[in-house]
């Protein structure tokens, strides 16, 4: 299983990049929010995290097909996206044309008519997503898009990192993204997690 590849971005089509590592070429499937964060990243590096599925008849010729994704935390909201009955890998990356934290939030807050207008999820589709993921929706809801990021300077992985560590520590879902929001607003750069936790912590004092 290939779960994270790293290459020259080539190509950005409407539902997939060519990577370049090598002397291979390989097609990657990404949701139409990836591809707005990534096409103007043509002739750089890039690296994503996939997961690998199988397309076609279990009778007749099956196809492999990678998925990727910019983050961990992504594809595992992409993942349990999928497990939804009446959804799948292919209609999942069909509707996520918005950033995962938007669609997180409208799970999270039972929005039946916003789930509705993504591309192939009806109301009747919303209603099984809401039922069976709106409970695990905290640590998305949470997520830093790249837009987000720029604006405030620092980067998506890191606040989620920092995140995740603050969690660990005891700190709620809510109350650590207040903590970051209010170290990041300082104007301060952060390198690495533990600059950014000092950060949180001096500010608490």
């Amino acid at each position: 299983m290939i779960k994270y590849v790293t290459g020259r971005l080539v190509e950005v089509f409407d539902s997939s990049i060519i990577m370049e590592n090598g002397p291979f070429h390989f097609e990657v499937l990404v949701p139409d929010f990836v591809r707005h964060n990534v096409q103007s990243l043509v002739g750089e590096d890039l690296s994503l995290h996939t997961i690998l599925y199988f397309e076609g008849n279990p009778q007749g010729r099956m196809n492999p097909r990678m998925v990727g994704f910019l983050s961990k935390v992504e594809l595992e909201f992409f993942e349990l996206f999928c497990s939804v009955d009446g959804v799948g890998v292919k209609k999942a990356l069909r509707s996520m044309v918005r950033p995962v934290r938007e669609v997180a939030l409208m799970i999270e807050n039972q929005d039946v008519k916003g789930l509705s207008t993504l591309p192939g999820v009806g109301p009747a589709t919303a209603e099984r997503i809401i039922a069976k993921l709106r409970r695990k929706m905290a640590k998305f809801a949470l997520l830093v898009s790249r837009d987000q990021a720029a604006v405030m300077d620092v980067e998506p992985d890191l606040v989620d990192q920092t995140c995740e560590v603050l969690r660990s520590l005891g700190h709620s879902d809510v109350e650590a993204r207040r903590l970051i929001d209010a170290a990041v607003e300082s104007g301060e750069k952060f390198k690495d997690v533990e600059t950014l936790l000092n950060a949180v912590y001096q500010q608490t004092r």
